[in-house]
């Protein structure tokens, strides 16, 4: 990255300035954020303690949403796991209705991965009740909120993971790595055993310890120079002797049976685990990140019933119509199935 404001830095100052006080997370994209003299001064580290203290105080009202036992679970490790979420009879008649049904999907290709994602809008929820059942369940729903830190409706999707052997270059979502530097959720409802490539997360890694933000401060201004792709747009990649610098365990893989809830805060450090040949699996895929700085817990308009559930189809069709200035990596594949090669 240059250290030198050109008068095109000059004039986008405003806008980078305010990109401050939001989710932006690129070392490249904002000249601010990748500033080598701002960051040893203490912007990055000062952005991710401010994140995680606001995130703090919302789940403090969030909090009776979960139980005691999920919110210790969480606490200390990051993540919430629930085996067996519903009962065993209506989780089958619920797998046969989203692995027998063709909706219209998305993919993206990642090295030697495809991940494959249908929107669970409006429409599938009114022909698979016990869809709707399952998100409205206020287990669920709690968890997904507490641990995103906002009342807000996550995204859903139904995703498929296909990993095909070959030569293509490794899926860089094997590695090690923080989403962003602010607290957020991801979750997998798993419609498949888990046994190649399983979710992998490092327990305790989601808290801004002393010795993660001494991490994040040296990090932020090494990026100056230039770094991994995806590390240098926010998404920090980490290896196993820096883990255990910072006082952290080796990541665990969740190996785990259809019918398997995961719930976990993605500013812990997590990846796709290595598989021994080619697989596929499905589960139901949530996301939620909002903007850190808020000191309010809801007020989300894209939360209230008949937006919320069809945001995801609203957003794809904004980034086809102006993908020249935002991207769209998500190709439309037309109609399929969830187990489709």
């Amino acid at each position: 990255m240059s250290r030198v404001w050109t008068l095109r830095k000059l004039l986008g100052l405003p806008f980078w300035a305010l990109q401050l006080f939001t989710g932006a997370k690129s070392f490249v994209d904002n000249p601010i954020i990748g500033s080598r003299r701002f960051n040893q001064w203490g912007l990055h580290s000062l952005r991710v303690r401010l994140a995680h203290k606001m995130a703090a105080q919302r789940r403090a009202r969030l909090a009776s949403r979960v139980s005691p036992d999920h919110r210790a679970q969480f606490n200390r490790d990051g993540f919430v796991r629930i085996d067996n979420f519903m009962p065993q009879n209506t989780f089958e008649q619920l797998r046969a209705a989203l692995l027998e049904g063709c909706f219209r999907a998305r993919e993206m290709v990642q090295g030697d991965t495809i991940t494959r994602r249908i929107a669970i809008d409006g429409a599938m929820l009114k022909r698979i009740p016990a869809l709707a059942s399952l998100l409205r369940n206020p287990v669920w729903a709690g968890l997904m909120r507490y641990v995103a830190s906002f009342d807000i409706e996550p995204l859903y999707y139904i995703q498929t993971i296909i990993r095909e052997v070959g030569d293509a270059p490794p899926d860089p979502q094997i590695a090690l790595h923080s989403d962003t530097f602010q607290p957020s959720m991801k979750a997998w409802f798993f419609l498949d055993d888990v046994e190649q490539g399983p979710f992998t997360y490092v327990p305790g890694s989601h808290r801004a310890t002393p010795a993660r933000l001494a991490w994040e401060k040296a990090r932020s201004i090494a990026l100056s120079d230039g770094g991994d792709r995806l590390s240098t747009r926010g998404s920090l990649r980490v290896g196993a002797d820096e883990l255990q610098a910072m006082g952290l365990p080796p990541a665990m893989a969740f190996r785990a049976r259809a019918n398997t809830l995961v719930v976990a805060d993605t500013y812990g450090f997590h990846a796709r685990g290595p598989s021994d040949g080619s697989y596929m699996r499905v589960e139901i895929w949530a996301y939620a990140r909002r903007s850190p700085f808020l000191p309010w817990k809801g007020f989300d308009l894209l939360s209230v019933p008949r937006v919320a559930e069809n945001r995801v189809n609203l957003l794809w069709r904004f980034r086809d119509r102006f993908s020249a200035l935002v991207g769209q990596p998500w190709q439309d594949v037309g109609v399929k199935a969830p187990l489709d090669r």
